[in-house]
């Protein structure tokens, strides 16, 4: 029981300190994610209105962080998903929003 607090905790302020380093683009870029799952980066530019150019930038940010995942299952193209720890983010800031 004890342990799980100390999780929920942790997870907690993970949680702020990653909303306090990402900027709307970012969570545009995480909101397509977890509508539409798996997305290429052509597909996932044009959902969450994000440009090319700031797309690498936010996929490699969002990675780093632990939020999405990258593969390349579809030849050179990048197929890009939510990990469970991006979703539970999500969830963690629907309250907030």
């Amino acid at each position: 029981m004890v342990i799980k607090k100390i999780v929920k905790l942790i997870m907690t302020e993970y949680f702020n300190d990653v909303n306090n380093r990402i900027s709307d683009k970012v969570y545009r870029v995480l909101q397509a994610l977890y509508d539409e799952k798996k997305m290429n980066k052509e597909e996932l530019s044009l959902t969450s209105s994000a440009k090319h150019a700031i797309l690498d930038h936010v996929i490699m940010q969002l990675y780093a962080l632990g939020l999405a995942d990258v593969n390349y299952s579809e030849g050179k193209s990048k197929i890009c998903s939510l990990t469970t720890l991006g979703e539970d983010y999500l969830k963690f800031l629907k309250p907030a929003i």
